[in-house]
């Protein structure tokens, strides 16, 4: 990746306000966690709340809610963070503030190939879903981003959104191919495709870790030389740093990150996009901090965006991925109206 990792990258610089920053976000996890047990079809009470955390000899109804609820708790908080990191790590590759799985269509091409694996190989369980789905993710980034690099001025950020628009839109129309003529698969993907952490328990949690695990890793250590890709290709040639090894690398974490969580909650968009611009903003450019900043941010945006749609869905439950999307739509016209700006 680089000869060495970019000597003025050896000493951490803790950016100024990074200490309030992570104080606050732990705070916020917590309450969003506490939220998460406590809220639902059945509104839980502080002493079973604290009865189903530390006292496992109640057996009370509440208290067994609780339990219930944490398998969907952990597995929301696991789903944000790999999303958020997923969004650092693609910003920083393609240099494109608006980069997300959910807009450069790699969450639309997870979809396809796992509506493709329902249609025709009869797959069923997440540890299968989730082969496809990495598959189609990273065959989707793949030509997104060389479809954007085509032309003059290589992959700019207009560009690759375009590209991942149409690309998406071609994809989704494929996916409606495949699903109409087959009720089954309709019915099998209708509630994975909207976006969901409800489905979450031990099992795929256990099937997550090691890919979330692999894929941090790989972000965390790629980081001090995303940060000399930030000053340009030439500077990071300069400086020792392999750019082309390491873009790829860092977009293999990303895509993996993104195709994992998509296969085992569905498409949830937004995520990334929001975690990352919002940790930027508070710290500074520093990609060693907004890859771990950007994992805790996820984390709480997808949860209190659980807890929000159940709130609203009482006494059923509306999913996730239309919270988020009714969340970061107008976020994302507002950023792609200044960068339009700038380019002007």
């Amino acid at each position: 990746m680089s000869n060495t990792s970019v000597s003025e990258n050896k000493q951490l610089h803790i950016p100024k306000n990074f200490i309030k920053v992570l104080i606050l976000s732990i705070v916020l996890l917590g309450i969003c966690v506490l939220a998460s047990l406590a809220f639902g079809s059945r509104l839980v009470g502080w002493k079973e709340l604290m009865d189903g955390l530390f006292h496992p000899d109640v057996q009370t109804h509440g208290a067994n809610v609780v339990r219930q609820r944490m398998a969907r708790t952990v597995f929301s908080i696991m789903c944000g963070a790999a999303l958020g990191v997923s969004g650092a790590l693609m910003q920083s590759v393609t240099r494109n503030p608006i980069a997300d799985p959910s807009i450069l269509g790699v969450n639309t091409g997870a979809a396809l190939f796992v509506v493709c694996g329902i249609s025709f190989f009869n797959i069923g369980s997440a540890s299968q879903y989730i082969w496809f789905a990495l598959v189609g993710a990273i065959i989707t980034a793949i030509f997104v981003f060389g479809i954007g690099s085509m032309g003059s001025g290589g992959a700019t950020p207009l560009k690759l959104v375009l590209a991942g628009a149409a690309t998406s839109a071609a994809l989704s129309s494929l996916v409606m191919a495949i699903m109409i003529p087959r009720s089954n698969v309709m019915d099998q993907f209708r509630y994975w495709q909207v976006g969901s952490v409800g489905a979450g328990n031990w099992n795929s949690i256990s099937i997550f870790i090691p890919f979330l695990i692999i894929g941090i890793l790989i972000a965390l250590f790629s980081a001090p030389s995303l940060n000399a890709i930030a000053l340009g290709d030439e500077v990071a040639t300069g400086l020792g740093v392999r750019t082309g090894t390491l873009r790829l690398i860092a977009a293999f974490a990303g895509v993996l990150l993104c195709g994992v969580a998509t296969a085992l909650a569905g498409p949830i968009g937004f995520i990334g996009l929001l975690a990352t611009h919002v940790i930027r903003l508070l710290i500074g450019p520093d990609i060693r901090y907004i890859i771990p900043m950007s994992a805790l941010l996820g984390a709480i945006i997808l949860t209190i965006s659980d807890v929000v749609g159940r709130i609203l869905g009482s006494p059923g439950e509306l999913e996730v991925g239309v919270v988020t999307a009714f969340i970061g739509a107008p976020i994302l016209i507002l950023i792609t109206m200044k960068a339009k700006m700038r380019a002007l």
